[in-house]
């Protein structure tokens, strides 16, 4: 049987590609009128996921590479449509509170949503409820509402929300 990476290169993708596509279930709210009701989402959410092969090693030119790739090995008409950018990504809370990207990795995060989003995809993003995420970086914590609007801001979709440091708050 060939290895992950056997077949992103019989297929022709970045690295990694084949290695980090993920697939989660969960329950879906809708609102139908004034009728709440639960249903089963009719396909996992399904897409890419920067951690598992790139851990703290992403940027802007990565993340578009695969989203790109997402499309273009056919994945994205398969039903992927997640980039979801993990850890490594964070910058810093400034005085106001504002959660920015690593400016030495991500210049523009809405410019960079704007582009998955042209792609047809959506975009995640990974963040957590303690002061840091599970590897150090700045996270969350004290910020989670204004964090919500920043996400919103750029055009974030989803967010990938770790226990890391969580227990250090209660």
């Amino acid at each position: 049987m060939a290895s992950h990476s056997q077949r992103a290169k019989e297929m022709k993708l970045p690295v990694g590609v084949l290695t980090t596509l993920f697939l989660t279930a969960f329950t879906l709210t809708s609102l139908a009128g004034s009728n709440r009701k639960s249903q089963l989402a009719r396909t996992p959410p399904m897409g890419w996921n920067s951690w598992n092969h790139f851990a703290l090693k992403i940027n802007d030119a990565l993340i578009r590479t695969q989203a790109q790739a997402l499309v273009a090995s056919g994945m994205k008409a398969a039903g992927y449509e997640y980039i979801v950018i993990d850890g490594g990504w964070e910058g810093f809370h400034d005085d106001q509170g504002v959660f920015h990207p690593d400016p030495q990795k991500f210049s523009d995060m809405k410019a960079l949503c704007d582009f998955i989003h042209g792609l047809g995809l959506k975009v995640g993003i990974h963040t957590s409820p303690g002061p840091t995420t599970c590897r150090g970086r700045e996270a969350s914590y004290g910020h989670e509402k204004q964090d919500a609007e920043t996400f919103a801001r750029w055009g974030i979709d989803f967010v990938k929300y770790d226990w890391c440091s969580g227990d250090e708050v209660y």
